[in-house]
């Protein structure tokens, strides 16, 4: 494996990852969280690849979680002395990544194969648990290869805490001034689930055009939303009973279903999200049509993106 590293926003990254299994979490009742250090270094990593591993671990944490359970991720610094394994003489800091939860938890004498390929901790307690036993030994080789390493603690019954630590050299990406007069950053209040930093809005794209897509979605996630696609009216109508995006953008022209029989669908199952239609056929009616269908505003292509922000911030 050959790491493609870039220097990634470590507060972003982890917001992400949570994201990913916030639908898992729901559906188990389970309260997700999230601490972040005041102020946090950009860090010289692969990003895709550590996401991976911290959705890894966040999805075992959901996996393992009673129902009505909790769980943290937790991104704090240390400074390198404070963490003596693995210590080298260009790490000034680590970066910690703890995934705590309040989950079924594993034996002393399990947890140290935990990291083994195929191996997977086997006990009445846990045998319903599906898996090949192989995800543990790829985060343990991913988080290596960043020349960091990873930690579990664990106490049957009550909880797991997995730590990753990444190593940090302050001469090569220097820590932001705020936390050069203090020797560790502050731990920032717990945001909820409810909490947009978190967890920011959904945008549901209903589109065919690959053009149209690859523009508003990347012009969306560059403004910090959260996007999906669906390429015909009757895949816009299945996201938004999966999903329950916090917005829709309603092409009118696709195939399947079009864009007003998909909007009159939506509002007969009596959803109320915001739908804002999108057409290239500018005639005259056209915008009454779309608002008679249920959309709640009507823009004419080619679209002007400062608008359609704008017009999205009002319905949000």
């Amino acid at each position: 494996m050959e790491l493609d590293c870039t220097s990634s926003n470590i507060s972003q990254l982890s917001q992400a990852s949570l994201v990913f299994i916030k639908q898992q979490a729901k559906q188990k009742n389970i309260n997700l969280s999230i601490k972040l250090a005041a102020v946090l270094p950009e860090l010289m990593i692969d990003e895709r690849r550590m996401r991976q591993v911290l959705i890894n671990l966040l999805s075992n944490a959901v996996k393992f979680t009673p129902e009505g359970g909790s769980i943290i991720l937790e991104v704090s610094l240390k400074e390198a002395i404070a963490v003596s394994e693995c210590n080298k003489k260009d790490v000034t800091h680590w970066v910690s990544f703890a995934v705590i939860d309040t989950g079924i938890g594993i034996s002393p004498e399990n947890l140290k194969t935990l990291f083994q390929p195929f191996i997977q901790v086997d006990s009445a307690f846990n045998r319903q648990y599906n898996g090949t036993g192989l995800g543990l030994a790829l985060v343990k080789r991913i988080v290596e290869l960043h020349g960091g390493h990873v930690h579990a603690t664990s106490e049957v019954g009550v909880g797991s805490c997995f730590e990753i630590n990444l190593p940090f050299n302050e001469s090569a990406l220097p820590l932001p001034k705020r936390l050069s007069n203090s020797p560790s950053s502050s731990i920032s209040s717990l945001k909820n689930d409810n909490d947009e930093t978190l967890f920011p809005p959904l945008i549901l794209l209903a589109e065919d055009n690959e053009a149209n897509i690859m523009t508003i979605s990347s012009y969306l996630q560059a403004k910090g939303y959260r996007v999906i696609v669906a390429k015909n009216g009757q895949q816009a109508v299945n996201l938004v009973q999966s999903e329950q995006p916090d917005l829709i953008l309603m092409d009118i022209q696709m195939p399947e279903m079009d864009g007003l029989e998909a909007i009159q669908y939506i509002r007969n199952e009596k959803f109320t999200i915001p739908i804002i239609a999108l057409t290239a056929l500018a005639m005259t009616g056209d915008r009454e049509k779309c608002l008679a269908a249920g959309a709640n505003e009507y823009l004419s292509k080619p679209i002007k993106l400062k608008k359609l922000d704008t017009l999205i911030q009002q319905f949000l």
